[in-house]
């Protein structure tokens, strides 16, 4: 990956392998315009999306109907200085949860929690998931 500072509180990212690219702004709060994902929302997005993945792999492997799963992903950021990520609140809705077995949901929702992410993130942020399956 490649990062390139582009003024106006804007940033560029490559993703030198596949050359897709990625903007980042600062927020309305911070001074920036939101114009773009700001830093700290690609952290959460990055939660959630890894968290995904994670259940993609084991939906694969264990031939669990996982396509179409979507999320909602809210940020809450601390009130005082410095300032961070208090609070990552992530809400998954699988498609068709009635073709899940009680087996195969607690599966997923283990694998979720699995993610290289969640387990990178420091401990002082919450992680609040749930699972509409």
């Amino acid at each position: 990956m490649t990062a390139e500072y582009i003024g106006q509180l804007r940033t560029n990212g490559t993703h030198v392998k596949s050359g897709k690219t990625i903007v980042t702004d600062a927020p309305t709060d911070n001074n920036g315009k939101g114009e773009a994902y700001s830093p700290t929302d690609l952290v959460c997005a990055a939660l959630c999306n890894c968290m995904m993945t994670i259940m993609g792999i084991v939906s694969e492997r264990d031939g669990i109907l996982l396509k179409g799963i979507t999320a909602t992903i809210e940020k809450t950021m601390t009130g005082e200085a410095p300032r961070k990520i208090a609070k990552i609140k992530i809400d998954f809705t699988h498609p068709n949860p009635e073709i899940l077995s009680t087996k195969q949901a607690d599966v997923l929702k283990r694998a979720a929690y699995t993610c290289p992410v969640a387990l990178s993130l420091h401990p002082e942020i919450v992680q609040e998931v749930s699972f509409n399956f």
